[in-house]
């Protein structure tokens, strides 16, 4: 059995906020006036609640509040939850970035972390030196980090730029030698967060690749996405966060279909891109939200069978385009494929050319189309039969609701498919007189 590489207990961060916004200079009458405030405040009432609240400068915030859990050695585990939830702050305490509040993490091995744009360079050492200078934050001697320099640079595709400051790299250039650095330098843990939504859809298969061999060689990865097929791909285990608590630890799967059906998308939409002026720079096109709206015209994810609903989808384009568009894939909860639907199906021009700019699509399904139950969304932009620009697998769910119709003949265990159609039935009196029907 696998020995326990990471143990955190009763583990809690907090943040103290500050409410009053400080200012590096002040005008003579911000002076004044707040001569005045603190003159008036000597006469508001010392033992009234009220005013002691309304008058706070600070509040406490947990974004982590009493979490335990184990991870093995060489366990790929996923830690999913909306914005806000504790993730990154979870992984800044395991790369002992940040230190926690309370409770307490053992750690048994060397971490390789890579959490953000830029997490471990030095703006103003070149490729080559930043390099040198990771491995032996790692603890690796030089001989070990030429053993592996040319797979890493190799594998960053940043051989013009070696000697060159990485402050001038792109911030595309940056991830690539980053991640290159945190996997192949043989660290005993490998975290990743969502950083790797700012490289394209080539560059992020590769990494997934890698951290597939990273766990295949024995060690531990954890992975932070919002992109629930990344997730479920890589991934053994999941950690479910919300609101800095651990909602489930499971199997993956398992876990994955708890957060879509409970999770984020009770809102019925999703804001995709987390630091959009970077992924400007990476990407010819982009997805940046997804919405769900029922036949009411309101955003949900609650769907009457009975209905239509729409799929609306934000993008960007960056450079004049030819020949890209997007698609929708529907999958069942367990992860079945139902349909895909294309934006050339219904507006082969748009394949022509496109501007840069903002754009809008909606996607609009039947009624009496989809059996009750979850279903899982993936969204991406891509080239046909070309190069894959941008995609969120499972990245959304949606509930289509039984209200009765055409189902109540059937008892509640009988499967009768994903999808039911209204199909022509035509039936002959006289089957010897129509042989065919």
């Amino acid at each position: 059995m696998s020995s326990t590489i990471i143990h955190v207990e009763n583990l809690g961060k907090k943040y103290i906020l500050d409410h009053q916004q400080q200012e590096s200079y002040k005008t003579f009458r911000e002076v004044i006036s707040k001569a005045a405030k603190s003159f008036t405040d000597k006469f508001k009432p010392s033992d009234n609640k009220v005013n002691q609240l309304n008058y706070s400068k600070h509040s406490e915030f947990w974004a982590l509040n009493d979490i335990s859990f184990e991870i093995k050695q060489g366990e790929k585990v996923g830690i999913i939850g909306r914005n806000g939830a504790g993730k990154s702050t979870l992984l800044k305490i395991l790369s002992r970035i940040t230190e926690p509040t309370k409770g307490r993490v053992r750690i048994r091995g060397r971490v390789a972390s890579l959490l953000e744009v830029g997490t471990g360079f030095h703006p103003e050492l070149t490729g080559r030196e930043n390099i040198f200078l990771n491995g032996s934050i790692l603890g690796m001697t030089k001989e070990e980090i030429r053993r592996k320099f040319d797979e890493i640079v190799t594998f960053a595709e940043v051989e013009k730029f070696l000697d060159t400051p990485v402050k001038r790299y792109s911030s595309g250039m940056y991830v690539r030698l980053a991640f290159a650095v945190a996997a192949h330098l043989e660290p005993e843990i490998l975290i990743v967060d969502e950083v790797l939504a700012v490289g394209d859809a080539q560059f992020q298969k590769k990494c997934l690749s890698k951290m597939e061999e990273v766990g295949q060689q024995g060690r531990t990865v954890l992975f932070v996405s919002h992109n629930m097929g990344m997730i479920t791909q890589l991934c053994e285990k999941a950690i479910y966060l919300k609101q800095g608590e651990v909602i489930d630890i499971d199997e993956v799967n398992t876990v994955v279909c708890k957060y879509l059906q409970t999770g984020i998308f009770n809102e019925g939409s999703i804001e995709l891109i987390k630091d959009i002026d970077i992924v400007r720079k990476n990407k010819k096109i982009f997805i940046s939200k997804l919405s769900i709206i029922n036949h009411e015209n309101i955003v949900s994810t609650e769907i009457d069978v009975r209905y239509p609903f729409y799929v609306k989808i934000e993008y960007e384009v960056t450079q004049n385009l030819t020949n890209v568009e997007i698609s929708v894939d529907i999958f069942t909860g367990d992860g079945r494929p139902v349909t895909t639907t294309s934006q050339s199906d219904y507006a082969p021009h748009l394949l022509e050319k496109r501007e840069p700019g903002k754009y809008q699509v909606t996607i609009q399904f039947p009624g009496i189309f989809f059996m009750p139950g979850p279903f899982m969304i993936t969204v991406a932009a891509y080239e046909p039969m070309g190069e894959m620009i941008d995609i969120y697998e499972k990245v959304m769910s949606f509930n289509v609701i039984d209200t009765g119709i055409k189902l109540s003949k059937y008892k509640p265990d009988h499967s009768i498919g994903v999808v039911m159609v209204d199909l022509p039935w035509i039936e002959a009196l006289h089957i010897d007189e129509q042989k065919y029907i």
